[in-house]
């Protein structure tokens, strides 16, 4: 039976934790502000996919710390990516990483992976790009809309066999459990293309506290706007070599969101962090793109002004918090 510790246990993590559970992993999740709910009733999984009030038991610690006497066979990081915190994400799970973990990244941006390459240059290091529209809306209680993939894939690339094989075993896990996932042999692709959404509508959406849908009706600029910034990520991943991404891309997500009817707006993630003043996931999703720019030589100018603003913003409510200000 696989050994699973999940870390970051709200709306993805308890989906994870359900999928893998019904795959029979042994499935331990690392809580913080819920800890006391999820220990007592577990999770409960309100899902367009799988049903209305599914119920969900795993095991529950508060730390790495208190799961580090486990050999996990995966060790799943279902937490905001946010390159260069003190401590790091790579420092706060040491404690649960041995000579057989693989590291599994569910999260969101660019570059994220060196920091864990780094810190475990022994392990297999798991990138994944998410499709998992899931909320958590109350202390250990999950609503989960109508779309569940997940595209994975060995950092690097050419990683050796035995962590491919990792790859190879967690797909397996996933399928067992009803779960949708791709195997490829470069995922970062897969990640380049998710970029050109998060970031755009992540910053843009929250500098505006706007649904999507709601913003491009707010001016006569803002759908250029939008695509201005999906074409420069467009022309940064292919500096980066990655020629798949095409204005083709853009205009594919662009257009899903044209499609939508009026009163079915999405708020990106990014805005309820800025409402309710938490970090932002603004390194990784725009500050390492940009520094990829920088290093290709490709011109930004929208995203540089976005990327100032979104900073601004993140640091004026690191001040707020920090003043007891709400």
């Amino acid at each position: 039976m696989p050994k699973i510790l999940l870390f970051g246990a709200g709306g993805v993590g308890s989906i994870y934790a359900y999928i893998l559970m019904q795959a029979g992993a042994s499935v331990t999740v690392v809580c913080r502000s819920n800890y006391e709910t999820v220990q007592e009733h577990g999770f409960t999984i309100n899902s367009a996919i799988w049903g209305q009030g599914i119920h969900v038991r795993p095991g529950v610690v508060r730390t790495p710390e208190e799961a580090k006497d486990v050999e996990w066979d995966f060790v799943i990081l279902c937490s905001k990516a946010m390159p260069g915190s003190k401590p790091s994400t790579a420092d706060i799970i040491r404690p649960a990483i041995s000579p057989r973990t693989a590291v599994v990244l569910c999260q969101n941006g660019i570059h994220i992976e060196d920091e864990y390459a780094s810190a475990f240059p022994n392990n297999a290091i798991i990138s994944t790009v998410i499709y998992l529209p899931v909320t958590q809306i109350a202390p250990g209680i999950i609503t989960h809309g109508h779309l569940e993939w997940i595209e994975v894939g060995t950092y690097p690339h050419n990683a050796p066999a035995a962590h491919k094989a990792k790859v190879v075993e967690l797909a397996e896990l996933f399928r067992a459990g009803n779960g949708t996932i791709h195997v490829y042999e470069d995922v970062q692709v897969c990640r380049w293309n998710k970029l050109i959404t998060n970031g755009s509508w992540n910053p843009i959406c929250a500098l505006s506290l706007s649904k999507d849908i709601d913003f491009l009706a707010s001016s006569p600029l803002s759908t250029s706007m939008i695509q201005s910034v999906m074409l420069e990520i467009v022309k940064i991943a292919q500096a980066a070599g990655y020629m798949d991404i095409t204005e083709k891309n853009a205009e594919t997500h662009l257009d899903r969101v044209l499609g939508r009817i009026p009163d079915k707006g999405v708020y990106p993630s990014m805005v309820a962090d800025a409402i309710h003043m938490r970090p932002m996931e603004i390194e990784a999703i725009v500050g390492n793109p940009l520094k990829v720019a920088r290093e290709k030589g490709v011109k930004t100018p929208t995203l540089d002004v976005v990327y100032a603003l979104i900073s601004a913003l993140d640091q004026a409510n690191a001040r707020r918090r920090a003043e007891g200000k709400s």
